[in-house]
């Protein structure tokens, strides 16, 4: 690789870092470009020029610019397939579709619910925004339905989409880590035994542990 790819926004952010652990997966070179939100540089003409949304994170390969973490992810593995892991996005159309299957889960089911509950819990305290217990109270009872649904699946097969880690797995450490880590609803994981076991599995992976760093330096 001629130059490394470039990630816009702060590993703190959940869906930077869900490109962040993929890159490490993938063993692509990558650089960090700051983006700082509290100031509005997220809304700055030449920031909407390659996020036209204002949201971290953007996405840049020589000249090709993307946005949208799980779109990102897709084409890190796809490009660089022969790079790092070369299973984390599946090798043959049926492998990519029972992967596709269980992002789309994470990003339409777990997603949503954890996503209200790490706001609530572990950001809004630090931004001084008041929590909403009603808020957290259904997306608690949201998220334990949904990881019920994953508790009989990984009884089935080590991880969700098999007997091997993938993209499908990754997607779901941003939210959560700070679920396990950064609330007290750790205990939606740990006390589902085969959730808690997957979730200790997938956490542990070295990619993972190079971007807690990097959030804590950042």
């Amino acid at each position: 690789m001629a130059t490394p790819v470039k990630v816009y926004g702060p590993p703190l952010s959940t869906a930077v870092s869900r490109v962040l652990v993929t890159l490490l997966e993938k063993d692509v070179p990558f650089q960090i470009i700051p983006v700082d939100m509290s100031k509005g540089e997220h809304k700055k003409p030449d920031y909407l020029k390659i996020q036209p949304f204002g949201q971290v994170p953007a996405f840049q390969d020589e000249s090709i610019s993307l946005f949208e973490s799980r779109a990102i992810c897709r084409y890190v593995c796809e490009k660089y397939a022969d790079r790092g892991d070369k299973g984390l996005y599946g090798t043959n159309p049926l492998e990519k579709a029972s992967i596709d299957q269980w992002v789309e889960a994470e990003g339409q089911s777990f997603g949503p619910s954890s996503g209200a509950l790490v706001f609530q819990l572990a950001f809004a305290p630090r931004m001084n925004i008041p929590q909403d217990q009603g808020v957290i109270k259904q997306n608690e009872e949201k998220l334990g339905k949904v990881l019920d649904i994953y508790e009989q699946r990984l009884g089935e097969s080590r991880f969700l989409a098999g007997d091997e880690f993938t993209f499908a797995d990754l997607s779901h450490l941003p939210n959560g880590d700070y679920l396990v880590n950064a609330t007290d609803k750790g205990h939606l994981f740990t006390s589902r035994e085969n959730v808690g076991r997957w979730w200790n599995e997938i956490s542990d992976r070295e990619s993972w542990k190079k971007v807690i760093e990097m959030r804590k330096s950042g």
